[in-house]
């Protein structure tokens, strides 16, 4: 379609040549018809990743340890049956296997288990385990995409900022501000993640990335693209500090950007903090019991003073109480700007007395400023200029401030208090994220954070539910990554990824597991005493590259077991190992692994669900469709049911197009 304004069309137009104006016109609307509004970016190729731990075989990629070199070969054969000097592809030569580690490319399949490095059962054995995964995120998601497809309520990341200073990996390899292709290795680096994400989230579910001032444009426009600019809900601005430095850089501004995965079916945003709700109770009570007004309004206060140190300031100020026991501040009716078609005067029905405007102006109309004296609203206090009731009920329903203050070194100062040392910067502030948990997710939520770092998201959730009695889980995903200055002190020294030295300085090792146990336990690492603890079960995993043949011949079931754990909720015990019966039931899931004993395990099921007990989810171990579809007709009606392969590797595949199931 030929459009006047469009200078290309207009050219097009000036072609003397129909035949070439033709053809020319109709390549430009094909163009048109493919070309995509938006971010447009370099799709960079997906990441490699090094499988430290993995065993060299035959026909595996690998390169060598020390990382003298990029280049990567594949193994032909072994010299001997020792198999400790390998011969590599092309020019690679013999090389010990000592100095090689497996590499998986994008579109090799991986196949991924859980082992369990930290369990800490400090909470009620009915509440759900936090868990904490240290691996490569992309991979952990592709794998929770099988676990918790539409299962997650919130998602809450931190991911680099891009800033060239902030030192993030890709391909192995630091990305700084002299790359020319950062952003779009950045953008290519979070799409991929972010559209597993997005099958993560509950239809009601949400998103929340926090983000600096160098990619934020970017960021807004990706989750646009991923989620729909239809689902965009709050672009929420953190104002953390006023250093010289940050005066240039949007004066200290950190970004959230929340998303809905179906912005209809999102709640509005509220912030019900326990002690707000609880200062309209000690005043309704206060005058229930006969107090008069003035009475009440000390009582609270006296609250105020002594419990409300964690309210935000905005809620700290409305400590007045009127005669029928509601919580009130007074807010001033005078207008900031001259406002001539706001000077009118009004009367105090009451008294009759009538008050001239103020030099502005009110606030509000007459229509306005009419009903408000009729609902009591306007305050005449003798000779002073009236001023208006704001209620703290109706306050506590109004949407959320999209801007707040928070400096930043609390966090920090935290960290270190609770570590001994300050070993990692600029962790997120986990009372600021329990600020937008209350208000994004409900109190039995599962909250999702796939760049853990530090921590924080994992002890916001545990204080919350310590605050208010809820059941959230959080489930935490970091890696072991060493900042860029260690990690170039530690080459020069000789010591690489995967060594162990290496591994000791890495951010879960170092600070993301010593700081939620000493959480958790109250205890830190050196043994000193930080606090009492809290109330919460915690377990830590690494993730594992499991080698297929090995689990053919059944020896890797307890490396998958954490993954069908997690299938059914995370709580209680972990079926781990294949029992004599043939199948295994928990009170949140069970596992049929021999379809011959189906006649035990259906009963089983069966008297759980009658006594209200029911597991959340059945696994049905067979190759067969038949033989599923009759244990399924066997199973109560209602109990999610799922069929897995014999061998377990067709469930959990990843790193491939696509996924398993």
């Amino acid at each position: 379609m030929v459009d006047e304004t469009n200078v290309l069309d207009q050219l097009i137009g000036r072609i003397q040549d129909e035949s070439l104006r033709n053809r020319l016109a109709s390549e430009v609307e094909l163009l048109r018809g493919s070309r995509r509004f938006g971010l447009v970016f370099d799709r960079h190729l997906p990441e490699s990743v090094r499988l430290t731990d993995h065993p060299i075989r035959k026909g595996i990629r690998v390169a060598l340890r020390d990382e003298s070199t990029a280049e990567t070969w594949t193994v032909d054969r072994f010299t001997d049956r020792t198999r400790k000097v390998a011969v590599l592809s092309g020019d690679g030569g013999e090389r010990p296997v000592a100095e090689l580690v497996v590499v998986r490319e994008f579109g090799e399949p991986i196949y991924p288990g859980l082992q369990s490095v930290q369990r800490i059962p400090n909470g009620p054995a009915e509440a759900p385990w936090h868990v904490v995964i240290n691996g490569e995120n992309f991979h952990v998601l592709q794998a929770l995409r099988s676990t918790h497809r539409e299962k997650v309520d919130l998602i809450y990341i931190d991911p680099p900022y891009n800033t060239g200073n902030d030192g993030w990996i890709y391909n192995d390899r630091y990305v700084d501000q002299s790359d020319r292709a950062k952003s779009s290795k950045w953008l290519s680096f979070l799409e991929r993640r972010l559209r597993i994400a997005r099958d993560l989230l509950k239809p009601t579910g949400v998103i929340i990335a926090a983000i600096g001032d160098d990619e934020h444009h970017r960021l807004r426009m990706l989750l646009d693209q991923t989620f729909g600019d239809h689902n965009f809900i709050m672009n929420v601005a953190w104002q953390g500090g006023v250093s010289a430095l940050s005066r240039h850089h949007g004066g200290g501004l950190d970004y959230m950007l929340i998303y809905g995965r179906d912005a209809t079916k999102v709640g509005q945003f509220l912030d019900p903090k326990p002690l707000a709700p609880q200062m309209l109770k000690v005043a309704k009570d206060a005058v229930g019991e006969g107090k008069t007004a003035d009475e009440a309004q000390k009582i609270l206060r006296e609250f105020i003073k002594t419990e409300g140190k964690d309210l935000p300031p905005g809620v700290r100020r409305f400590n007045c109480v009127d005669d029928d026991g509601e919580v009130f501040l007074e807010g001033d009716l005078v207008n900031s700007m001259y406002r001539p078609n706001l000077r009118y005067a009004i009367t105090d029905p009451a008294t009759g007395k009538t008050y001239q405007p103020p030099t502005n102006g009110w606030k509000v109309g007459k229509e306005m400023m009419a009903k408000m004296i009729e609902s009591n609203r306007v305050i005449f206090d003798g000779d002073r200029i009236p001023t208006r009731k704001r209620l703290l009920r109706e306050q506590l329903l109004s949407l959320v401030s999209p801007s707040f203050y928070r400096d930043r070194r609390t966090a920090s100062n935290r960290l270190t208090a609770q570590l001994g040392s300050k070993r990692f910067p600029f962790p997120k502030d986990h009372e600021v994220l329990m600020r937008w948990f209350r208000m994004a997710a409900s109190r039995d939520a599962v909250v999702l954070d796939f760049f853990g770092g530090s921590g924080s998201t994992t002890e916001a959730v545990m204080r919350l539910n310590a605050e208010d009695g809820g059941n959230r889980q959080s489930i935490l995903v970091t890696n072991n990554e060493v900042g860029a200055a260690d990690a170039k002190k530690f080459r020069s020294e000789g010591v690489h990824p995967g060594d162990e030295q290496w591994a000791a300085r890495g951010v879960f090792e170092y600070v993301c597991r010593p700081r939620i146990s000493t959480v958790v336990t109250g205890k830190r690492p050196d043994g000193s005493v930080y606090s009492d603890g809290i109330a919460a079960n915690v377990e830590m995993f690494d993730l594992t590259y499991l080698d297929p043949s090995a689990v053919r011949r059944g020896q890797e079931f307890t490396s998958v077991a954490p993954l069908f754990w997690l299938e059914g909720g995370a709580r209680g015990e972990r079926i781990e190992a294949v029992p004599d019966e043939g199948w295994a039931v928990t009170d949140a899931y069970g596992v049929l692994f021999d379809i011959d004993a189906l006649t035990g395990f259906a009963a089983v099921v069966a008297d759980a669900a009658i006594a209200g007990r029911a597991p959340a989810v059945l696994f049905i171990i067979t190759d067969s469709p038949a033989e599923y579809q009759q244990a399924v007709e066997r199973l109560p009606v209602g109990i999610d049911a799922v069929q897995l392969y014999e061998d377990y590797l067709s469930n959990y595949t990843i790193n491939t197009v696509g996924d398993a199931r």
